[in-house]
């Protein structure tokens, strides 16, 4: 608080929550938000009282009821929620509104990771009414990153004990046997885009924590055979170089309590030209099966720069032209 500025103060009552579940034992949640605000945070009973300049105090509001909010949401916050809504930069903004709770997929110290778009927000709806949904769209469209997302949340929330990541290490025109190193050094390139999207989201000293005791693991598709994976989140991601006997396998993994989210753009298959997409053959066969679903992205829920999504439909507009001389011949 600035020397010699007017002090406001406002009252907040929790209600609905057991006010220890905000607080911690001893007010430590308390002690630990205000390290992250420049206002004076009071709890006294099912109250708390904030004091700092009216700017200030505005501010820790808006904090503490979206942690309120959080809280009847899943239960209970520790300090990892409480650093990273508190560190959010659109606090600071007039213009803030807080994400309703129903899209608020997952908060990090840089922001609230939600729905962009309307078929994102569809993808988000389907994966909470189902135990597998398949995201099939092209490059840009967020599929990796919110299913990592999600699988980060239902870790958080306890729904499951572990979450799996793994990909195919399929070649796209570099042989992994001319790549330096051990098998585990070259099979990291592929893997890099999914702990890319975890250190995005999830405090760096805590993730390998998690990594190192295998609470959340990154691996090749290879290394899941034979395998029965109970209580987790699991994602398959570029799913379209996987072989129709790949994604059986991957897909027969699950255990009770499990869920999956795979994902792929089948405009980017890499396999050899006669072998046939996992990812293409699926949808015909599991149709109408109850808790799976299928979720199709477009150019228009694109969330990269403003150029991948007229370099995606100009590649669609040439790959028609081709079929069709392909037809006509």
């Amino acid at each position: 608080m600035a020397l010699g500025a007017e002090i406001s103060e406002k009252h907040i009552v929790l209600k609905g929550i057991d006010p220890l579940s905000f607080y911690g034992p001893q007010d430590i949640n308390i002690r630990f938000l205000e390290k992250f605000l420049n206002a004076r945070i009071v709890a006294r009973g099912n109250q708390i009282v904030i004091q700092g300049t009216a700017q200030d105090v505005e501010h820790a509001d808006k904090v503490i009821n979206e942690l309120v909010h959080m809280i009847n949401r899943k239960g209970s916050v520790d300090q990892d929620d409480i650093e990273a809504v508190a560190r959010l930069s659109d606090w600071q903004s007039d213009r803030f509104q807080a994400p309703p709770q129903e899209s608020a997929i997952y908060y990090t110290k840089q922001g609230v990771i939600k729905p962009k778009t309307d078929g994102q927000q569809d993808y988000w709806k389907s994966t909470q009414k189902n135990d597998i949904v398949f995201a099939i769209g092209p490059a840009g469209t967020g599929k990796t990153f919110m299913a990592v997302a999600i699988a980060l949340a239902n870790l958080r929330d306890k729904i499951v004990d572990r979450i799996v990541l793994c990909r195919p290490a399929v070649e796209a025109g570099e042989s992994l046997g001319f790549l330096p190193g051990d098998l585990q050094e070259k099979v990291d390139p592929y893997l890099r885009p999914l702990y890319d999207a975890l250190f995005d989201m999830a405090p760096g000293d805590k993730l390998r924590k998690q990594i190192q005791g295998q609470i959340i693991e990154v691996v090749p598709l290879a290394y899941m055979r034979g395998r029965t994976l109970n209580n987790s989140f699991v994602i398959l991601d570029e799913a379209q170089n996987t072989t129709s006997a790949q994604m059986k396998m991957f897909l027969t993994r699950l255990g009770p309590n499990s869920r999956a989210i795979i994902t792929g753009d089948v405009t980017q298959i890499d396999l050899p030209a006669k072998a046939i997409s996992g990812l293409v053959e699926i949808p015909h066969i599991l149709t109408n099966i109850e808790g799976i679903d299928f979720v199709y992205l477009t150019d228009r829920d694109v969330v990269r720069h403003r150029l991948v999504r007229q370099i995606i439909k100009a590649y669609e507009s040439f790959d028609s032209v081709a079929n069709q001389e392909k037809e006509n011949e």
